[in-house]
């Protein structure tokens, strides 16, 4: 798993940086709001870590940019040092998956990271039960239907997690782009419709309805 680290304090950094690592994550390390922001722009991680606090842009305003003008749903954890709510309700109104006051246990963070992971299904090895005959098993990239094997296709795989991991919700064509491609890989339009064409084949077309000028919606 690939996780962004905006953390302006090099001691605290390195703390978080080599705990993360030694836990198996790659770990991207940035001291300024600006430098993190524009690399979650041209790259995809599987989450970020923010703090509020920081030079140029604060995670929040990282946070903002990347919800409000990028449409990006990457998921992330912000790390402050303020004890107050008031941060706390601009961290939720402005998009964050969850919040972790300073200073905290390592295996807090821990904790909330495995959260994290159930919730968006980051790096998720248990089989997802799509329907009474579907299985989805995002690991070995493939669905067993009526016990047989179809295998998906990388990008396949990932837009089923990101659908399941946003059930009954309305997902817009350019939310996909965002989440599932990285940017230097944009797809068209065109790319996209095939790959949930061959998801519909697979899983039945009532599971992915097309809403009309707007997106898809996973039931």
């Amino acid at each position: 798993m690939k996780v962004l680290l905006l953390e302006d304090d090099s001691a605290l950094c390195d703390l978080l940086s080599f705990h993360l690592e030694d836990k198996g994550y790659e770990v991207i390390t940035k001291n300024n709001g600006q430098e993190a922001l524009e690399y979650l722009i041209d790259n995809k991680v599987d989450f970020a870590l923010l703090d509020i606090n920081t030079p140029i842009l604060s995670g929040l305003e990282v946070l903002r940019a990347l919800r409000q003008d990028y449409k990006d749903n990457t998921p992330v954890i912000v790390l402050t040092a303020y004890q107050d709510t008031k941060h706390l309700k601009e961290s939720f109104e402005s998009g964050v998956d969850d919040y972790i006051k300073k200073p905290f246990d390592l295996e807090e963070l821990d904790q909330r990271i495995i959260k994290l992971c159930k919730i968006f299904l980051i790096e998720q090895n248990d089989e997802i039960i799509i329907s009474e005959n579907i299985i989805f098993d995002p690991s070995l990239c493939e669905l067993k239907i009526d016990n047989k094997v179809k295998k998906l296709a990388l990008k396949e795989r990932d837009i089923l997690k990101y659908f399941y991991a946003h059930k009954n919700r309305v997902i817009s064509s350019e939310e996909l782009l965002q989440n599932v491609w990285a940017y230097e890989e944009m797809p068209t339009d065109a790319t996209i419709r095939v790959y949930i064409k061959n998801l519909r084949e697979l899983i039945g077309k009532d599971k992915i309805k097309t809403i009309r000028a707007i997106g898809y919606k996973f039931e």
